[in-house]
């Protein structure tokens, strides 16, 4: 089944990290699936915290997140965090939510200057298609395969 979703779409970094951040058991599940069928090593976490946690074991190399999960809007403070420790800055970070169609709320950037804002690297509304969600992985993961993560600048103004 998934085979259609994933063979035109892979990665040439069979081993990149992702990690799944949303408390929606079926969509971790799912997106596992695809992503792991795409060559990609999935992680899984239902919360924001949790979510820590694990990548103070094992750093991703990319974060997708639902945007409602403990709170409204959990996913945009969850990725702000990321983006704001010297340490996780460099992850993209991908929100993937729900809320236009469930909610009928419209937090969809339009604009470079929306993205910047909101700390966030890529957002999709749900339900996503498995081959659109690739191609964004993809994209977002092209600049960091051959690159480590970038040294701490001096913030010394």
């Amino acid at each position: 089944m998934f085979g259609c979703y994933c063979s035109d779409v892979m990665t040439n970094d069979k081993h990149a990290l992702i990690l799944i951040v949303d408390d929606d058991w079926d969509f971790l599940e799912f997106n596992r699936m695809v992503l792991e069928r795409a060559g990609y090593r999935v992680m899984t976490a239902v919360e924001p915290e949790r979510a820590l946690e694990k990548m103070a074991k094992e750093k991703p190399d990319l974060v997708m997140s639902d945007l409602m999960m403990t709170s409204f809007d959990s996913g945009f403070s969850f990725a702000r965090s990321l983006k704001d420790n010297p340490s996780h800055a460099h992850i993209p970070v991908v929100i993937v939510t729900s809320v236009m169609s469930t909610l009928g709320l419209d937090f969809r950037p339009r604009s470079e200057s929306d993205m910047d804002e909101m700390r966030i690297d890529a957002y999709l509304d749900k339900p996503v298609d498995p081959v659109r969600l690739l191609e964004t992985i993809e994209q977002l993961l092209a600049p960091h395969q051959d690159a480590s993560p970038p040294p701490e600048a001096d913030k010394g103004v």
